[in-house]
């Protein structure tokens, strides 16, 4: 705890030092300009760097703020990351109003939707998992359209009821700014319930339904918001049937129009990485920038702009993981964490900020409670209502416990702030209410709803997911499972999910991996090259975690060193069947290893079955030799150098591709010879050349 109050002490003055140049500059922009009456060693130039200094010292402070409780690990196991950032901003906005006595400082809206917030739907797209969220996308569809439209009526209609009674008092509002009221407030933020939920490791199902749904849903509340703040312009007298009918019409073209923006683009970026291979330096920069360019196209044709960079991410991700080199990957994946993790970091410490301001707050205690009730009472009633009709078609129903914790994790966030920021004050006149309801909702939804979640998973013991990976059998299963069902509809006449599921990969597969893909990424994506590809990877790590084991790969140059008998694991001269691990996929900075480290089943079997052969005994063999024999000499040495334009140089197109050949054509051959006791053939001193690809 000393470190931690340190660490606050220390942002403080950083605090102070922003605030303070702030009304300096002020006061010399009011003064006259100076003469110059000799040469001046050093110049103040605070009013022309200002704007980017300010820029960088809220982003190292916001970092900062996430370093501070991190310093106390019991923290983050009790309040979620969320919940601590915004207690961090009240005492950082606590020092500003303190030093300025004005909040300077504020959570602009433009700010939010252009700059903070593509970059966190752009890596929700991006890490969606592709298989659960399509496989439940009519579920996820349904709790995010029809589910967001019933809590936003259902609590704009329930607060106007309550207005006509007299429960609120006098305040000067509508039906139609209600109903604005309860579309924004409708908006749920899943960085704390996604976050509990991947520590305590929920079922797959649970995760995707609620990660898609609130990730759907901030999309369709921006939607809705838009077609109430146009009737509310209108005005109740002039809306009639046709414009109600209008605002259906605009609400679905909206949604799938932004949709269908990120899905052009999500084709653009892929056709793009196909031409990136003489430019790796370079092909990450193009996903970030299009990515961006398709939330700003969105929001220039008045779509939805977070539905389309959503499914910008979403349906490219497959194609650019495939073209791209990968480093390239790596560094995509990695920046966009950055830029998403710290654009969430400044988001709630500028929500916790932007309550140290008297100005903004005016108090309704009956508009308060009764939005929390119903907000959190219609949250209930819509996911019960909106599961048991799903659970009539679903093969796997959700249980009461699931839905349970789907309810309770409706945590609503930034999104509903920066919403009630954009309203006029000119046509709503209680926005300073909405706006301290809406902070009120969220401090009390990330505080205590977010403090709980994961003792209300722990105490309703929630389905785990399996943390360990699947075996290659059990993944050979799944597989043939999904052919059978896709057998029996086919049989049957029906057609269902798996029926469609089984078209669209024939689609994929014949026309966009033609398309989208290079020709070295659609060998990849080949199922037996991936197994040999993972088989040969887990040789090697065995490998290289037995020679560190050891402290030297010495053990392999004498058998008699080996725990493993290789004359009993393979019943031939190891030296004849020695697997290649080298691919496609892998540069010349990988060695190639033999899998000499196995389990009891040989390499030529796939994990399948096992079997004891008669072996032939071998006194000793060198390694060097066995690798001289039959691993394939490049024909250029690497020269380490700098590029500008390249990653790495002296690449040999061909070698891999004969790697890959002859291993494949070892092992077959040596699996001939264990299954059908077939002679193993003569050694291959010297590759001919008619071989060659």
């Amino acid at each position: 705890m000393p470190a931690l109050w340190r660490s606050t002490f220390v942002l403080g003055m950083v605090l102070l030092s922003i605030s303070r140049p702030s009304l300096a500059s002020e006061a010399v922009g009011q003064g006259k300009e100076h003469t110059i009456t000799t040469l001046p060693i050093v110049i103040w130039k605070w009013e022309e760097i200002h704007f980017p200094y300010l820029v960088a010292l809220w982003i190292l402070v916001s970092w900062l703020c996430k370093l501070v409780f991190q310093l106390n690990p019991c923290l983050t196991r009790v309040i979620p990351e969320s919940g601590l950032l915004i207690c961090i901003g009240w005492v950082l906005g606590g020092i500003i109003y303190g030093a300025d006595k004005v909040q300077t400082f504020r959570l602009q809206p433009f700010t939010f939707f252009f700059y903070l917030l593509p970059q966190i739907v752009l890596d929700a797209g991006y890490s969606m998992p592709n298989k659960l969220f399509f496989g439940n996308l009519g579920a996820i569809l349904v709790y995010a359209v029809i589910g967001t439209c019933w809590n936003a009526a259902t609590s704009g209609l329930a607060l106007w009821g309550c207005w006509l009674g007299g429960a609120m008092g006098n305040i000067d509002t509508g039906l139609l700014q209600l109903l604005l009221f309860g579309s924004l407030i409708a908006a749920v933020d899943p960085v704390a319930v996604i976050a509990v939920f991947e520590e305590v490791h929920v079922n797959e199902v649970l995760y995707i339904l609620v990660f898609g749904e609130s990730l759907l849903n901030d999309g369709v509340t921006v939607v809705l918001f838009n077609v109430f703040d146009a009737f509310v312009s209108l005005g109740g007298a002039q809306i009639d049937a046709v414009e109600i009918i209008k605002g259906i019409i605009s609400f679905f073209v909206v949604a799938v129009g932004g949709s269908l923006v990120g899905v052009v683009f999500a084709l653009l970026i892929s056709l793009l990485t196909r031409c990136t291979k003489n430019i790796q330096i370079i092909e990450p920069g193009f996903i970030f920038v299009l990515g961006y360019l398709s939330y700003l196209t969105a929001e220039m044709l008045s779509l939805s702009a977070i539905l389309s960079c959503t499914f910008c991410g979403v349906c490219c991700q497959k194609y650019i993981n495939a073209n791209m080199d990968e480093r390239s990957v790596t560094t995509v994946r990695s920046t966009m964490k950055v830029f998403a993790n710290g654009s969430e970091t400044i988001i709630f410490v500028f929500l916790g900020i932007s309550a140290i301001d008297p100005s903004i707050w005016v108090w309704n205690t009956a508009f308060v409670l009764l939005t929390l009730l119903f907000i959190f009472v219609f949250r209930f009633i819509g996911v019960f209502l909106l599961t048991w009709i799903l659970n009539q078609y679903r093969l796997v129903p959700l249980d009461f416990i699931d839905q349970l914790v789907m309810g309770y994790g409706g945590l609503r966030g930034a999104v509903a702030y920066g919403l009630v920021l954009l309203l006029d004050e000119n046509k709503y006149k209680e926005k300073k209410l909405m706006s301290s309801t809406t902070l009120i909702v969220v401090y009390f939804t990330v505080m205590l709803q977010g403090i709980t979640m994961k003792p209300l998973v722990t105490w309703l013991k929630v389905k785990r997911a399996a943390v360990s990976e699947r075996t290659l059998a059990e993944k050979i299963q799944n597989r043939t499972f999904d052919h059978m069902r896709v057998a029996i509809e086919d049989i049957s006449g029906q057609i269902g999910d798996n029926y469609m599921r089984d078209k669209w990969n024939n689609f994929e597969e014949k026309w966009l991996h033609w398309l989208l893909m290079t020709p070295i990424a659609r060998k990849s994506c080949d199922p037996i090259f991936n197994i040999f590809h993972k088989l040969n990877i887990k040789d090697a790590t065995s490998y290289v975690k037995e020679g560190e084991r050891r402290g030297s790969l010495a053990f392999v140059r004498n058998e008699s060193k080996a725990d493993v008998d290789f004359n009993k694991k393979f019943g031939a001269d190891f030296s004849e069947v020695m697997p290649y691990i080298m691919t496609e996929n892998m540069g010349q900075d990988h060695v190639p290893v033999s899998s000499i480290l196995r389990d009891s089943v040989p390499s030529v079997c796939l994990d399948m079955h096992e079997q004891d052969l008669k072996m032939r005994e071998s006194e000793d063999f060198d390694a060097h030799h066995l690798l001289q024999q039959h691993l394939y000499k490049g024909r250029k040495q690497h020269r380490h150098g700098y590029s500008r334009k390249h990653l790495e140089v002296n690449k040999d197109e061909h070698e891999v591709q004969e790697i890959f050949q002859r291993t494949m054509r070892s092992r077959l051959e040596s699996f001939k010879s264990a299954k059908m006791g077939v002679a193993p053939p003569k050694k291959i001193s010297k590759h001919l050349k008619k071989d060659q690809p």
